[in-house]
Formats: C-alpha cells, structure tokens, sequence
C-alpha cells in the first residue's frame, strides 16, 4: 500500500514516535513532508514519551493523535496506556502504528522473537483493538477498518495498526546526513585498541554488529564482549550492574546517543553511584541510524553537561581521533566514573554482517570470562 495513501486514509494531522526499519516509509513520508514540526511531527526519545506527549495534544486540541514505533517499545507504553489513556481513567483515545518485527514464520533477530509472538496480544490485553495491515489489504479494507476504529476512539478508546514487513511502499527518498567527519566502525576499533581484555558492554544495533566484526578481523575471542542486543536504553545499566559486582576490573560501556535519550533516567542512577571502575563511550550521530537515520535531539544538547550535573567527576566530547585515543587512555588510566562523548557521522557499510554466536552463547562466554576476576 502507498504510505501516502494509508497516512490519507488514517487522516490524522499529528504523529510522534521512535522510528522503526519496519516503518522506514512512514518515517520517510513524515520527514520529507513535515520535516520536525511541533504541529505535525516530532520524534521522541521513546515510545512511552510519544504517548504522554500525543496525550497532550488531545488534551489541548481534541484531535486524535498517532504514535509509531516498533513492537519492542510496547513495553514502553504499556504504563500510559493503562494508566493514563484507557478508558477507566481519562479516556484518551489514540492511534498506534507497530512495525511487527518478529512475526511468527518470518526469519528475524533473537531479540526480536518472543516479542514478535506477544505483540498482538500485548496490544489486546491493554484493551487496544488491533488490525494486522498486509501487503494484501486493500485501500477500501482500510477504509472499512478506520470506520469502526472511528466509533471506538469517539469513545476514548485507542486502536492500533500492526504493519507487517513490506507493507508500506513508495516512500519519498530522504537523506540523512550530519557534519560530523568520525566514523563510528573506525571509532569502535580505536576503542577495541584501547580496551584489551576488559570487558565491554555495547549497545542495540549497529555497534554491537561492528563490535563483533571487529573482534573477527583481529582475530579476538567474543568473551570479552556483551552484546545488548535489545532493551534499547538499558546498556550502560547493564554495565553498572556488572561493575558494582566486579568492582576491580574495568568495564567498557559502549553507548549511542539514540539509547541514552530512551532511558536518559540511567546517567543519574550512574552519577549518584560513582562506580570508578566504569568508562561510558557514547557514539552521538544524532540519529536512530540502526533503524534508517532519523534524526534524535542529541545534536542540539549537550551530554558532558548533562553527564557532569549527573555527577559523573569526568566528562568530555571529542571530534577527531587523536583527541579520541588520548581520552580513552586518559579514562582507562583513572580511577573514576568518566564518560567521553564521540562525535559521529551518519552510516555504515552496506556488507555489514550479524553476530554469528547466538545471544545465549554471547551471555555464557562473557559470563565465563568475568567469573574469573575479582
């Protein structure tokens, strides 16, 4: 279905959301129409934040809002649907649009499954009436399908599209570009330089997948390394959880701006900790590139202060690489919580492969490794 006409035919003016390489062409047609526009479009840092703020929007305009994203921020709505929007509580009614990856019969990441066979479900049980949206409904199916949507969000209910892979066709082509001259694979492998046999915690997407290829083409054992293949958001907790507990050992935490924003809450619960045995890396693009290059808001604030007003004793930003490896040694060479902002263009190479160990493999090897330290 043309996203033109599947955005028509919804005929909703507002939509906020995390975008999603299942919606690539919905994202596409916002950005190339909308562009960010207060009015019309804005992305947020997740989908939990797209929901109270479409909430919002109804509350000051009496329209009714879009939130888009994939199946994996459900989690992140799920306190907001129940507790804000449903019907037994403010009756705020809103459209959902879920990029189902992980569908059942569909080949896709481990971290995608499970989540691939709760998401209808998950939508049902939060009282949201749900329609799968193919490569085979018709525009008068649609149609059809957003009558009743129609009666039920009259009534403060909220409904939800679940949009199957290929769905959505004919985006307009936008470029996603930045200023910025580092790439982040070669920004990985000066970080693996310094690093050594410490262990790194990496996050969602393309890091943990250059991370890997890296360790391949140095010929280096995985153990070292856990990849946060989901939970968006979570890395650097994971990497606090790990220090406290291995608290004579260093650990790598190696982050994106696009993660941080989702669960920005995580930098204060660091800062307050001090762990000294942490370095958090994080890779700013200004974008949510994993997914096809949206932009976030990381390029218009500032993560060293926000890191040192968390309480992290080091913080800086970096956009080159000799200031790169100088601060990495810097940080491995202290005794304190430090966290080094990077600089990044927008991209990666197109051959860029997979982990070739399953995540539970991933999980015993690294926890082998770290069982032997202190």
């Amino acid at each position: 279905m043309r996203v033109e006409n599947f955005v028509n035919i919804i005929g909703a003016d507002f939509y906020t959301g995390v975008p999603d390489s299942q919606l690539k062409a919905l994202c596409n047609y916002l950005m190339d129409t909308y562009g960010i526009d207060q009015k019309h479009h804005i992305i947020a840092a997740n989908e939990g934040n797209c929901t109270a703020l479409a909430a919002g929007y109804h509350l000051a305009t009496g329209k009714v809002p879009v939130v888009y994203m994939q199946n994996s921020g459900e989690g992140n709505i799920i306190n907001p649907v129940a507790s804000l929007l449903n019907d037994k509580v403010y009756a705020i009614p809103m459209i959902f649009i879920v990029g189902w990856r992980g569908e059942p019969g569909v080949h896709d990441e481990p971290q995608h499954i499970y989540q691939g066979e709760v998401t209808v479900k998950l939508l049902e049980d939060m009282d949201i009436k749900t329609f799968i949206l193919s490569k085979d409904t018709t525009e008068e199916e649609l149609e059809a399908v957003m009558a009743d949507f129609r009666k039920l969000l009259a009534n403060g209910k909220q409904v939800a599209f679940v949009v199957r892979k290929g769905t959505l066709t004919d985006a307009p082509k936008v470029e996603y570009k930045n200023d910025n001259k580092m790439i982040r694979e070669e920004i990985i492998k000066h970080i693996v330089k310094t690093t050594g046999e410490d262990p790194v915690v990496s996050t969602t997407g393309k890091p943990s997948r250059e991370l890997f290829e890296t360790r391949v083409v140095n010929g280096q054992s995985h153990k070292y390394d856990f990849l946060t293949v989901g939970s968006m958001g979570h890395t650097s907790s994971i990497a606090l959880g790990v220090a406290i507990n291995k608290p004579n050992q260093r650990i790598w935490c190696v982050d994106g701006d696009g993660a941080v924003l989702m669960h920005m809450g995580s930098m204060a619960v660091l800062g307050a900790n001090k762990p000294k045995n942490i370095v958090h890396v994080v890779i700013n693009n200004g974008a949510h590139e994993t997914v096809g290059g949206m932009p976030t808001v990381a390029s218009q604030i500032d993560f060293v202060a926000i890191a040192k007003a968390c309480g992290y004793p080091n913080a800086v930003c970096v956009d080159n690489f000799d200031d790169l490896d100088r601060e990495l040694e810097a940080a491995k060479s202290r005794n304190e919580l430090s966290l080094i902002e990077v600089k990044c263009s927008i991209g990666a190479r197109e051959d860029l492969g997979r982990p070739t160990t399953t995540a539970l493999e991933n999980k015993q090897n690294f926890m082998d490794y770290i069982s032997k330290m202190r």
